[in-house]
């Protein structure tokens, strides 16, 4: 059944997202702050910044008025970067607090808030009236948006506490090229989006400076237990560290010239600054405020991040690479199994 869906941030993933749900036959209306994306996307179906020489669904249709967005909204699409995420869901509350309507919400930003540490779906809650919409789903999984245009066969994960609403969700989402599955371990998949973001940069970084794929495969696999041990130390099933939002989004990311944090750890391995990467990214770059998180949340919670932990030293407090990887393989050896 064709359902009303409106999708909130009109980047790179959360247009092409609005686009699988508009080719399986709901109707869809992409929310922008920018006149003149909102333009292109009506006149042209393309949305150049983001996702190069890709034309969209004609039926998809874009606007700077998320009152005119989430009208009649059955499901609420909210794809915004982390540090814009609160200001964007207390619009939204303001909005859904004056309209008949009780939409499911679903996110796809993966990160942790600065200051406060609160994941996405505990911003969300916050901001939201909680009469006014059914509940919080997030969307996560290894799936770059310049793949899922192409229709590359992509599979992800639709977490919420309730499984009814998870289901809900799936069934909008899967078609013949993208495949969704369900969990009720929101704090593991929330956990395992933000943090492979980091480990991504450390992969990165070690691409930049000339190491080969044994130093990758043993960065990425430490990560995850990083990764699994933060996440259990909230109460996360460590059994999703190894699914699709886990070991799938991490490999995925921590591999690939589209993930913007892999890349921004090769420059890095390069000698470029952050200002440098910054500036010319033209993306926000998750990794980077998320490491600054994650260090600070590790030392309260004393849970062992040696990766998370240099990464930091290089992008806050200016340490050498080559220092911080010669203190990494120089740490004391220990068990594998934690």
């Amino acid at each position: 059944m064709s359902k009303q869906i409106a999708v909130l941030g009109a980047g790179s993933w959360g247009s092409v997202l609005a686009n699988v749900l508009t080719e399986n036959g709901h109707h869809v209306t992409l929310w922008t702050r920018s006149a003149e994306q909102a333009a292109e996307m009506n006149t042209h179906h393309t949305n150049q910044k983001y996702v190069h020489d890709f034309e969209y669904e004609s039926a998809l249709t874009a606007t700077t008025e998320m009152a005119q967005a989430i009208a009649g909204a059955d499901m609420i699409l909210l794809a915004i970067p982390t540090k814009g995420l609160r200001q964007v869901a207390h619009q939204l509350g303001q909005l859904l607090a004056t309209m008949d309507i009780k939409p499911v919400i679903t996110h796809v930003t993966k990160g942790l808030e600065q200051g406060t540490y609160k994941r996405p779906s505990e911003m969300i809650a916050e901001e939201l009236p909680a009469d006014h919409y059914q509940g919080i789903t997030v969307l996560s999984g290894p799936s770059h948006a310049e793949s899922v245009a192409l229709h590359d066969m992509t599979a992800v994960t639709i977490a919420a506490n309730d499984e009814q609403l998870a289901k809900d969700v799936q069934g909008l989402f899967m078609n013949q090229y993208f495949r969704a599955y369900t969990n009720n371990d929101v704090v593991g998949v929330e956990v395992a989006a933000a943090l492979k973001n980091v480990i991504a940069i450390g992969s990165g970084i070690l691409s930049g400076l000339g190491y080969k794929d044994n130093a990758r495969a043993a960065l990425i696999t430490r990560g995850l237990a990083e990764i699994r041990r933060f996440g259990v130390s909230f109460g996360a099933n460590p059994m999703t560290f190894i699914g699709l939002a886990g070991v799938g989004d991490l490999v995925v990311t921590a591999t690939s010239q589209n993930s913007r944090n892999y890349r921004c750890g090769f420059q890095l391995g390069q000698g470029q600054s952050v200002a440098e990467i910054e500036a010319n990214m033209g993306m926000v770059i998750e990794g980077l405020s998320t490491v600054k998180v994650a260090h600070e949340i590790a030392e309260k919670r004393h849970v062992s991040m040696p990766i998370t932990d240099a990464i930091y030293k290089v992008v806050y407090e200016g340490q050498a690479i080559t220092e911080v990887v010669t203190e990494l393989m120089g740490r004391e050896g220990t068990t594998e199994v934690e």
